[in-house]
């Protein structure tokens, strides 16, 4: 009996075309699948999608197709321990191909034709009246500032080149405040926090070695100095692939914090909100195809 599988594909990702999406689902039928394409049509369709499917079905078989994004839309429509949940990199940055180590389409289908998996976890941001959850990172002030700042119409023009414009415009503009963040009833000042998920920030960079996706709990990087040259010094270590810690950054494990202030929090690359924000684990939110 075929193995039913819902397809929620973004046709705005960089790599989508009709004919692709027709390659997908022919082989996903030679290889015993019943597959249902669902194109996403706008910023919810992807959650909503993935909640139907959860509702219709006992253990849904859902694929993500698109980028970070589509798959953090995805994660945040299901219902936690019920799906299996597999990744087809269409997008541009693609972190969480890098983090499964998948290189092409074409081996994206070949684990799902597998179908070996592992846990996902995620994590939850709650700020408010807002929950959202996150399966890479949520970063808190410089990196939600640069997010926040992205102009749609840069971002149409120049792709990726529109959050660099938004990070020339942040670092011009530049917020010397600091914010608290409790951890298991210590407290430390920080002027930008980044909560990792994965590894990966932004590509390929390794910013926080040791977070994994499939196990619980975060890698929490702080960036205790204020200055500019600070985030010079962290992009250098961090490009150089010796990750985060060093230079008034500090790493730390943590499974849920709380971070004070009124600064610009963003999640998997969109923003989301000001804080204060409350951040915890979400362990087996799904199985994840490796």
């Amino acid at each position: 009996m075929a193995v039913p599988c819902t397809l929620i594909i973004n046709p705005t990702s960089g790599s989508y075309s009709e004919a692709l999406v027709s390659r997908v689902t022919a082989h996903l039928i030679s290889a015993g699948f019943a597959p249902a394409v669902l194109l996403t049509g706008g910023p919810d369709d992807a959650a909503a999608f993935a909640a139907r499917a959860c509702a219709e079905e006992e253990h849904p078989f859902i694929v993500a197709g698109g980028g970070d994004g589509t798959m953090n839309g995805v994660i945040n429509g299901l219902a936690p321990g019920k799906a299996t949940l597999a990744f087809l990199p269409l997008g541009t940055a693609n972190v969480c191909a890098r983090e499964l180590g998948i290189g092409s389409v074409d081996e994206a289908l070949r684990r799902i034709v597998r179908r070996q998996t592992r846990p996902l976890a995620a994590g939850v941001l709650e700020g408010f009246g807002v929950s959202r959850r996150f399966f890479l990172m949520a970063g808190v002030g410089f990196d939600g500032f640069v997010v926040e700042g992205v102009l749609g119409a840069e971002k149409k023009r120049f792709g990726k080149g529109a959050y660099l414009l938004s990070a020339v415009r942040t670092l011009a503009a530049w917020d010397k405040g600091m914010m608290e963040v409790a951890v298991g009833g210590e407290r430390r000042l920080c002027h930008s926090v980044i909560v990792c998920n994965a590894a990966r920030y932004g590509g390929s960079f390794v910013l926080a070695p040791g977070a994994s996706l499939h196990e619980p709990g975060f890698r929490v990087v702080c960036v205790a100095g204020g200055r500019r040259r600070d985030y010079l010094r962290l992009a250098l270590r961090v490009a150089f692939g010796r990750g985060a810690a060093g230079g008034g950054v500090t790493v730390f494990a943590a499974d849920s914090l709380t971070i004070g202030g009124n600064k610009a929090v963003q999640a998997d690359g969109d923003f989301i909100c000001h804080g204060p924000v409350t951040v915890r684990s979400l362990p087996d939110l799904a199985r994840l195809v490796v």
